[in-house]
């Protein structure tokens, strides 16, 4: 039995296949482009798996995807793959529409196609699962409830916009060709191996550089966060339990402001890794110029996946936040070599640091 992964090597695939290969004895493809964010670094532990097979390569290019899919025959399908850094839309647009939209059309086009050749049984116990964004909903204010999986999509950024269209495609694709598909919406996910240009790895990161802890705006944009491992127990849950043609919402119960976030971080740090000069990290934070579209408030009413399949995060904010920066201070030399290069000129660029 195999599943097939793209976008693997990105920080939630990377978690989910370390995960699935601890737990399960069923060979992972993992399919991934290694764009920005993707480090195929981060499956370091796993790659002399006997389980584990890496293929360089872009969901958008249909015949490499047919060739994967002859050749392995996948039971599943996982879609990670996927641009995700909001900063980098508003700045640059065209790899998002590349690949969340046109690239998600192409690999379906190619799973549809290896879908309607499989023997009955095979067909019927196929499956392709979505991840995709709580942001697709756009913003809530402080009294609106949390987002439902019946809720509206709003999406005000253009990864958001583009999200929202791979998850328009995706259910398209299985009510026009009843392509058994499933979609998961999640809340802000954080922990180990996240690319350092989201909020917690780009605050521990600079924290211990000594450079400023940049918060958009006044700080008090709010999200739900979600601890990555808590997350790969849920996609494992829909893939084998979830019914066929839904969507399920996945949300870590943990609403935090922005400003909150970094206070915590700073306080973690100054107890495991103290500054020098006695000064608390908090010292560091900036203020800075909010950015163009900022949604306020994203919170996730995970009812619907707790009462019908049974999942409910493990981790609070405050055990997973601390695990998180554990493993930041830990994993120095990865921190390193991830945050160098094209990388470290685009932060300088975009926060003037």
């Amino acid at each position: 039995m195999t599943i097939l992964v793209s976008g693997g090597c990105g920080f939630i695939g990377s978690n989910f296949i370390i995960d699935w290969l601890s737990r399960e004895k069923e060979k992972i493809i993992n399919l991934d482009n290694l764009t920005y964010a993707g480090n195929i670094n981060n499956l370091s532990s796993v790659k002399d798996n006997d389980d584990y097979v890496f293929i360089h390569g872009d969901i958008g290019d249909k015949s490499t995807v047919s060739k994967i899919l002859e050749t392995y025959n996948p039971r599943a399908v996982i879609n990670f793959a996927a641009e995700s850094h909001v900063d980098r839309s508003i700045y640059g647009p065209e790899p998002f529409i590349k690949t969340n939209i046109v690239g998600t059309f192409h690999f379906l086009e190619a799973i549809r196609s290896y879908w309607e050749n499989l023997a009955e049984i095979n067909k019927n116990n196929f499956r392709f699962l979505h991840i995709s964004t709580d942001e697709v909903y756009g913003s809530l204010s402080s009294e609106a409830p949390p987002f439902k999986e019946t809720n509206p999509y709003e999406p005000n950024s253009i990864y958001s916009a583009s999200k929202a269209a791979s998850d328009h495609l995706v259910r398209a694709y299985h009510h026009t060709y009843r392509l058994p598909t499933l979609t998961s919406n999640c809340s802000n996910n954080y922990g180990p191996y996240q690319f350092p240009e989201k909020l917690i790895p780009l605050v521990i990161y600079n924290a211990l550089s000594g450079k400023q802890l940049p918060i958009y705006g006044d700080g008090k944009n709010i999200r739900d966060w979600l601890f990555v491992s808590d997350h790969c127990s849920a996609i494992r849950l829909i893939l084998n339990a979830g019914k066929v043609g839904e969507t399920y919402n996945i949300g870590g119960l943990n609403e935090k402001t922005n400003l909150e976030v970094v206070q915590t971080l700073c306080s973690i740090l100054d107890e495991l890794q103290p500054r020098d000069d006695g000064f608390s990290y908090a010292t560091q934070i900036s203020f800075i110029t909010d950015r163009a579209g900022h949604d306020r408030r994203y919170a996730i009413d995970a009812t619907k996946i707790q009462e019908e399949l049974g999942w409910q995060p493990i981790q609070s904010f405050e055990t997973g936040i601390y695990q998180t920066v554990k493993w930041y201070i830990k994993n120095s030399d990865w921190v390193q070599n991830i945050t160098s290069g094209a990388y470290q000129d685009w932060i300088k660029k975009r926060y003037a640091v």
